[in-house]
């Protein structure tokens, strides 16, 4: 085997190894955003239970939550930001239920369907496809 020819083999499986491990880490990233992003949602909701006036909960503190979380960890905690963090906990209140195949974004898309039964078949459908 030529040096050309060694090293490119050696590249090859150099290249391999290294996409697997992006793709890997892409899914663990994935699944630690959406179970942080539940959690977060979880703890709206039952902070939310405890009140006694929701439509005040609803409007300020998700204001507030918003400027605080956004000051200190920067950007994606908007208050629809945190509203669907909400949603997504209040959709799949045990987190075994959420695939990680679909991404925030494909869930944030979801939530947008108010039909608790087109919901269902459209996430079955595309946890199918394999996004």
């Amino acid at each position: 085997m030529s040096n050309l020819t060694h090293t490119d083999s050696m590249m090859n499986e150099i290249r391999e190894l290294l996409l697997n491990a992006r793709q890997r880490v892409a899914v663990q990233v994935n699944t630690e955003l959406l179970s942080t992003y539940w959690n977060v949602g979880k703890i709206i909701v039952e902070y939310e239970q405890e009140s006694k006036d929701r439509a005040d909960y609803g409007k300020q503190t998700l204001k507030e939550l918003s400027k605080g979380l956004t000051k200190e960890f920067g950007k994606g905690f908007s208050v629809s930001n945190l509203y669907n963090m909400r949603l997504f906990y209040m959709h799949h209140q045990k987190f075994q239920t959420v695939s990680g195949k679909l991404s925030w974004s494909h869930y944030c898309e979801l939530l947008t369907i108010s039909d608790p039964v087109s919901y269902t078949h459209l996430r079955a459908h595309e946890t199918e496809a394999d996004l």
